[in-house]
């Protein structure tokens, strides 16, 4: 039995909006509730940020594959663990935050070129 405490909380959305989350979430093995989150997640990135959401989904996408081996056959509970416990200290925050600035010094040079 894991030692870590969740606390949830109900809340209302439209049906449309679940509905949307459930075709969203079955390719990418997600429950509903861990699409809501992904989304939320994204949108929250954007607005702390001020990234795309694209940009967003890249550095999210980018700290999973630096933090994972191809060896590890994690469950999508150890995978949402590991990227909620990123969240919570910062360290996803801070890895978007480096790949968007790695990502503008790359395209700097491009710019002037043009």
């Amino acid at each position: 039995m894991s030692n870590v405490a969740h606390s949830f909380a109900s809340v209302k959305l439209p049906a449309a909006l679940v509905q949307q989350a459930r075709e969203a979430a079955q390719p990418q093995r997600r429950s509903v509730a861990g699409q809501i989150e992904y989304w939320a997640t994204l949108g929250r990135i954007a607005d702390e940020t001020g990234l795309t959401v694209q940009e967003a989904r890249e550095a999210i996408a980018l700290y999973d594959a630096r933090h994972s081996s191809p060896a590890d056959d994690e469950s999508i509970d150890a995978i949402e663990a590991r990227f909620m416990a990123a969240e919570s200290t910062g360290r996803l925050a801070q890895a978007v935050r480096d790949t968007v600035l790695a990502n503008r010094l790359k395209a700097a040079p491009s710019r002037h070129a043009a």
